[in-house]
């Protein structure tokens, strides 16, 4: 501990705590608490949908989805559902169901996909910019959320999507991500020193950061994520709300834990594009994903629900409360994250003041606002 926190600065000790607990930015969790019935009951009719004209002749396309459970996953029932939707305009979707993440970023990578579905952090590999929309504290709820995805479905703004061969489609909100815990009593960040907390395993700074604060790393990939946690094997995991019940946090957190009602983040999944496989058969691919974001914001309060609905699995006598002031000091705890890890190039700092005027827009008397640090 003691070589690794020689290494930090007085701000990054600081913000030590708010990093080594953001293990988790998965999407799995939204599809399987959300089941495919929920969504298509959630969806506008088709006469509605505002979509472009049809293509003008059938176009197929590979989509690549990553699902634990495989072809009977919901990841992959809710894919089925929606592309019932994309056949209204001659898009047939050719759906791939994989059960390794990595996988699939390989497959997509490799040009086997024309599409691939998979978490932001994933994604951030194609696209810095966009994968940086998952920062610590990005967001403080669904409201700026959608401010921020009305900004970034603006043509102008639309344009950062684009790194090459490689194109964010869509950006999928999953909810917040809060911390679970197996004794009530690790109720500030502070006090994860010694314990061991789930960590993703191709997450290697995550681990580093885990150590520096004095905690165990639990090495795990989305398949085994929630398993370190519900056996016994760590004492913390990062998770959305979503993930409580499909992941059965319960059995982690036994009679003595409980989930800080304080989130690190608004979590968000990614759909991207390999625009040299898709423009030849596309041509004006641009054109048709500006209306498809617009139907997906026409969607986003629908989403929201389902999100807020899923909030409500966990009992009330399972939050733990924050008094006032330690939610200010984690505020300022992640802000201090974004800014550090934006200065070591590991979030963009485009992405990063869109989100700020976001939170602006909302709270535009905040300290923040005056601030050109983001």
């Amino acid at each position: 501990m003691k070589n690794v926190a020689c290494l930090m600065n007085s701000s990054l000790k600081r913000i030590a705590p708010a990093l080594a607990l953001l293990g988790l930015m998965a999407w799995l969790p939204t599809a399987h608490a959300i089941g495919a019935d929920d969504v298509k009951a959630k969806l506008p009719a088709k006469s509605s949908l505002g979509l472009p004209t049809p293509l003008p002749k059938p176009t197929k396309l590979s989509f690549c989805l990553f699902d634990p459970f495989g072809t009977g996953g919901k990841v992959v029932a809710i894919a089925r559902e929606l592309a019932v939707y994309a056949e209204a305009f001659n898009l047939y979707a050719d759906i791939r169901p994989y059960t390794d993440e990595r996988v699939a970023s390989e497959d997509f990578k490799a040009g086997r996909c024309d599409v691939v579905a998979i978490s932001t952090l994933r994604a951030k590999q194609f696209n810095n910019v966009l994968g940086s929309i998952d920062a610590p504290g990005n967001l403080r709820n669904y409201a700026e959320m959608k401010t921020l995805l009305t900004q970034l479905s603006k043509p102008v703004v639309a344009s950062l999507a684009i790194n090459g061969r490689y194109q964010v489609a869509a950006v999928v909100p999953i909810g917040a991500v809060y911390i679970y815990v197996n004794d009530r009593s690790i109720n500030s960040l502070s006090k994860a020193a010694g314990k061991r907390i789930v960590v993703l395993d191709w997450e290697p700074n995550m681990a580093k950061m885990v150590s520096g604060l004095g905690a165990q790393p639990v090495l795990a990939d989305f398949t085994t994520y929630a398993g370190k946690f519900n056996n016994g094997q760590a004492d913390i995991i990062a998770a959305p709300a979503l993930a409580y019940k499909p992941m059965e946090l319960a059995k982690g957190m036994g009679e003595k834990g409980g989930v800080i009602h304080y989130p690190l983040l608004q979590a968000t999944a990614a759909i991207l594009v390999r625009r040299d496989l898709v423009l030849p058969r596309i041509p004006d691919l641009d054109a048709r994903l500006t209306e498809l974001r617009k139907f997906g914001l026409q969607y986003l309060d629908k989403l929201f629900e389902l999100l807020t609905e899923a909030e409500k699995d966990i009992p009330a006598s399972r939050w733990v409360e924050l008094p006032a002031n330690e939610r200010a000091r984690y505020d300022q705890m992640l802000a201090e994250a974004r800014v550090y890890l934006m200065k070591q190039g590991v979030y963009d700092p485009v992405m990063l003041s869109l989100m700020k005027r976001a939170r602006c827009a909302h709270q535009p008397k905040a300290s923040e606002c005056s601030k050109f640090d983001e």
